[in-house]
């Protein structure tokens, strides 16, 4: 498609091509086993925490709505990027329209930042049932999820909404080659022939904002949380507080930190090879998704329990 300016003639892009990983051609097939096996764990374990939370009455609690949120946004994360991160490695089917870049990259950004927003409030449960515990039946209600939920919903919704606006705004005049395995967006940007300055600085500033307070909140909470634990006197309090919190400790750490080694091999890129942070953000969004819905059944026995008696039912119904 071309389109005439000032007397000039320039090409009009309609789509994309993912130059994923064209510098270790070879890690393609290696990658793609591993990537593959955490993609179906991450669906079959997020699939199998929602219907079990959903089937057994004594999991409709607040803390297990809250869980039951964190696995659809894992499922959404996985089903908007791993299967076409696959394609390209399998197939070879490196192209993306300009719409379905655009509509990639929202659901990235947006459901990135729910995601840590759902940290953020769950960290907030956890502080109360160990600050407040006489309290945590009173604050912590089936009202107080449904307001976080559409909290969590606005705010990132929103906020997120003009990153991809903005840069499906900007004039692409020939080239479409996207270095990277996904539409992140200032790897589509920098395609672009306008001044994308704004673009750059209005990403960053609600990355680092929405990102930023929820981690900043979550290390108060557990500063909090740890304060209490360590003024409880009873024999065994300590570990039975630590340990219902242990399993949401976990999950913000792997979330924050593949996260931080992302940011960091960015910020050096020019000492690492370019395939490195490409690499490390596909996997961001599936290592915690795989790994959440793990973490929480086996630590958890409620969870554990339910579970049991899901596969006894299917068993059942089998026979």
């Amino acid at each position: 498609m071309t389109a005439h300016q000032n007397g000039t003639t320039s090409v009009v892009v309609s789509d994309f091509l993912l130059n994923c990983l064209v510098r270790s051609p070879s890690w393609k097939f290696w990658l793609s086993l591993p990537l593959s096996f955490l993609f179906l764990l991450a669906m079959g374990a997020n699939g199998v925490l929602l219907v079990t939370i959903q089937l057994e009455a004594s999991l409709h609690e607040p803390m297990y709505y809250l869980l039951s949120i964190l696995s659809l946004l894992d499922i959404v994360l996985c089903l908007t990027v791993i299967p076409k991160v696959l394609a390209i490695f399998w197939f070879d089917l490196r192209s993306i329209s300009f719409s379905a870049c655009f509509i990639q990259m929202y659901i990235m950004n947006c459901f990135l930042g729910m995601e840590s927003c759902t940290f953020m409030v769950m960290a907030y449960d956890r502080y109360v049932a160990i600050c407040h515990p006489l309290r945590y039946s009173s604050i912590i209600t089936d009202q107080f999820v449904a307001r976080a939920a559409m909290f969590i919903l606005a705010r990132n919704a929103l906020l997120t909404m003009f990153i991809p606006i903005l840069s499906a705004q900007l004039h692409y005049c020939g080239k479409n080659i996207i270095e990277n395995c996904i539409c992140a967006n200032l790897s589509v940007s920098k395609l672009s022939c306008d001044n994308v300055a704004l673009n750059r600085i209005y990403q960053l500033t609600v990355a680092w904002t929405l990102l930023g307070s929820d981690l900043v909140l979550i290390f108060l909470s557990y500063i909090l949380i740890l304060r209490a634990i360590l003024r409880l006197k009873a024999k065994g309090a300590a570990a039975k507080a630590l340990s219902t919190c242990g399993s949401h400790f976990i999950l913000i750490l792997f979330f924050s930190t593949i996260l931080l080694v992302f940011v960091f091999t960015h910020m050096a890129k020019k000492r690492v090879s370019p395939d490195i942070p490409i690499l490390l953000n596909v996997l961001h969004h599936v290592i915690p998704a795989a790994l959440n819905p793990i973490v929480y059944g086996v630590r958890t026995q409620e969870i554990k329990e339910g579970i049991r008696k899901l596969l006894r039912r299917v068993v059942e119904r089998c026979k």
